[in-house]
């Protein structure tokens, strides 16, 4: 549509300045005949486009000129810049689309609002992968978020390992959704921490700012975490028969990693660690037809087990 195409022209021109007709067209995938009509529309209608002639000349917008045509506010805007995950756009096969909708959104906001919504959206991701255990409704999810996006340090309560629980203030790195749960990244003491949403007991969000390093990367930080998490947690080594369709399936869930034993024709004989018997005997029964439990014993009856209780069910 003629008007879609004209929205982007100006949104192009608003986020990067001046750009040859030539430079449109290919961004816009229309001839350079259309586009100069397009400007020539757009001048009609008001919008400020100036032709800068010469070598380096192109289209650009007059200095000052601002668009506010999306509408959004602060926090709609932070919604829909987070929801960028592969998660949700790549699974639903719109992976290029939303790229390119998050640029028209990005472009079109004011300078000022573009910056705090982009640097709040960097403080949050979501990922498929977590880390063990089945999900648990989160406490106090407003108030992390609050203090999260805002840049203010979080006064929590949380329990360590066998122990109660205790206050501690740490300085929020990001929000992290993982497999259904959501994880707290922050430093304690300048040393980095998670913590379960779930857990928290209580939480407060505090007047001064955090200690948030500059160019935190969320998404490294996690992995990294995880991999720590997940490498402390195998308490359970299994042999598994699976189909050689499902072998990236099962890296992803492992705590740590997958070693090949044997090929057999589109099956494969993998070792296989797990967090524990509950967490391997998920992971086997999701996969369904396409794994056999081979060992150990334990594993192979908590398989059979389940199954006998649901054709008890179904009886």
């Amino acid at each position: 549509m003629r008007a879609d195409r004209l929205l982007s022209l100006v949104l192009l021109l608003r986020h990067r300045g001046r750009m040859t007709a030539s430079a449109l067209a290919r961004e816009l995938e229309v001839s350079t005949r259309t586009v100069l009509r397009d400007v020539e529309a757009l001048s009609a209608a008001g919008v400020p486009v100036y032709a800068e002639r010469g070598r380096d000349g192109g289209f650009a917008l007059l200095p000052g000129f601002t668009t506010d045509l999306t509408g959004l506010t602060h926090d709609e805007a932070v919604a829909l810049l987070t929801s960028r995950s592969r998660v949700t756009s790549e699974a639903l096969g719109m992976g290029p689309a939303f790229t390119s909708a998050m640029a028209k959104l990005v472009a079109a906001m004011p300078d000022g609002a573009r910056s705090r919504a982009t640097d709040a959206a960097d403080r949050v991701l979501v990922r498929r992968g977590g880390l063990i255990g089945e999900p648990e409704p989160d406490r106090h999810p407003e108030a992390v978020q609050r203090a999260v996006l805002s840049g203010h340090r979080l006064r929590i309560r949380y329990p360590s390992r066998g122990r109660p629980p205790t206050w501690r203030t740490v300085d929020p790195l990001g929000l992290v959704s993982a497999a259904g749960r959501w994880y707290l990244l922050a430093l304690h003491d300048g040393a980095d921490r998670t913590y379960r949403l779930s857990r928290i007991t209580e939480a407060e969000e505090l007047a001064e700012p955090a200690a948030r390093p500059a160019g935190v990367d969320l998404e490294a930080l996690w992995q990294r975490r995880r991999a720590e998490f997940l490498a402390s947690h195998t308490g359970m080594r299994a042999r598994l028969r699976i189909r050689s369709s499902r072998r990236a399936e099962v890296v992803r869930v492992a705590t740590a990693g997958v070693t090949d034993v044997e090929q057999q024709g589109e099956w494969l004989v993998v070792d296989v660690g797990f967090g524990d018997l509950t967490h391997a005997a998920r992971v086997v029964w999701s996969l369904a037809v396409d794994a056999e439990a081979l060992g150990p014993p334990e594993l192979r009856e908590a398989i059979r087990a389940r199954a006998q209780r649901l054709v008890d069910t179904h009886s």
